[in-house]
């Protein structure tokens, strides 16, 4: 008898990309949507079927445990819905976990026998309520126009839910399932025209440092103005004219983030694409995996910080922390990979520099941030190992015979 824990096509079990329930489709009568009543990272909140019973394949998975669980049956349920729906689960305001979680069943649109009324979920932070934000709406039309998605802030119990496994998410289902994938490469912004230039340079400079932002990145792009980029900031266009440039480069830099998930949307075999690093995170690993499964190409990862700045007395990275860009390392990097002329040669940020950049950024001298311990070590280091090595190249050169 197969462990209910680790049976692929059981829904208590950890979704996986290749097969079993996350690529299966159930459909419900008369089930009850539950909101999340308190914001909470595991909330219980999802699907009650008809008998009380809880749904376990509506639940929305983050890698290794579901973050909604079973609610209690609700005592009175006035609200009904009716028509079929198709169930999209969390409904995510922060623009990345948009992109990874709450699409993460719509690849059931491209697999109904028969259409639906539009798409249902429950917000992730009830204070939310039932709104729903312009780039939520421009997603779903690039897959389905016109589809109506409805947010249910109220048990509420629905004529008819078609329940889809979850096809992507953080974890191992990172590169989606094939079902996801293929869903997205079929209708994603299909009817979007590739417009833009083919070096293309994807910005998150005019959000600034408190959004885990990189110190130095405006002399990167000063740089990349030179090799023919577009400096391109997409939180400042709608999703059709990002999608529009993601299609139309040839070669692609970024900054990781979440502007690099919409890319891997559309983005294909044939795309140069290249991945600077501008903090230490286990997501930038997540993100790499996003672009090669969607994309079919592996992304060059570069990893250029000089150091990373964290806030007095917290001692390690956190989302208020940010990386400062080793433009010397970032170039060389970027020359080897085949984005940038082979002979750059690009300026070393000096200390004259980075206190500029500092008070360029509103934070004086340095504000209230240090230098991370553990770069600071690891720059000793390797200080200490160039100067060894130099050492010992000209003991070498002084021994050669002449």
């Amino acid at each position: 008898m197969a462990d209910p824990e680790s049976d692929r096509d059981n829904p208590r079990s950890l979704p996986v990309p290749d097969g079993g329930w996350s690529e299966r489709l159930e459909t419900l009568a008369d089930p009850i949507v539950v909101p999340p009543e308190e914001s909470d990272f595991v909330q219980p909140a999802g699907i009650l079927a008809s008998d009380g019973s809880y749904c376990a394949h509506g639940a929305l998975w983050r890698r290794h445990r579901p973050i909604t669980v079973a609610p209690p049956r609700p005592e009175t349920v006035t609200e009904t819905l009716a028509g079929r729906w198709l169930w999209g689960g969390v409904l995510w305001q922060h623009f990345g976990h948009f992109l990874v979680e709450s699409t993460s069943r719509l690849w059931a649109l491209n697999a109904l026998d028969r259409p639906v009324d539009g798409v249902l979920f429950i917000p992730k932070r009830p204070r939310v309520g039932d709104a729903v934000r312009e780039f939520q709406r421009d997603f779903v039309s690039l897959l389905a126009p016109d589809l109506p998605i409805r947010v249910i802030t109220a048990p509420t119990c629905v004529q008819e839910l078609v329940v889809p496994g979850q096809g992507f998410g953080i974890g191992a289902l990172i590169g989606g399932t094939r079902s996801f994938r293929d869903a997205m490469h079929a209708r994603f912004a299909r009817e979007i025209a590739a417009d833009g230039p083919e070096r293309l340079y994807i910005s998150r400079s005019a959000l600034g440092l408190g959004k885990g932002g990189l110190l130095g990145e405006e002399r990167l792009e000063e740089q990349l103005v030179q090799q023919g980029y577009e400096i391109f900031h997409p939180e400042k266009h709608d999703l059709a004219t990002q999608m529009a440039r993601y299609k139309a480069a040839t070669h692609v830099i970024a900054v990781d983030g979440s502007a690099l998930h919409l890319f891997a949307m559309v983005g294909r075999p044939d795309q140069n694409v290249a991945m600077i690093l501008r903090r230490k995170s286990g997501a930038a690993a997540q993100l790499a995996t996003n672009v090669e499964k969607f994309c079919g190409r592996t992304p060059l990862v570069i990893e250029a910080l000089h150091t990373e700045w964290v806030k007095q007395g917290k001692g390690r990275a956190d989302r208020l922390s940010f990386g400062e860009l080793d433009l010397v390392r970032a170039g060389k990097a970027l020359a080897e990979g085949g984005f940038v002329a082979p002979n750059v040669d690009w300026p070393e940020l000096t200390e004259e520099n980075r206190a500029a950049l500092f008070r360029d950024k509103g934070l004086g001298e340095r504000g209230d941030y240090v230098e991370s311990p553990e770069y600071e070590r690891a720059r000793i280091r390797r200080m200490r190992q160039d100067r060894r090595a130099r050492r010992a190249a000209r003991r070498a050169a002084s021994d050669t015979p002449t």
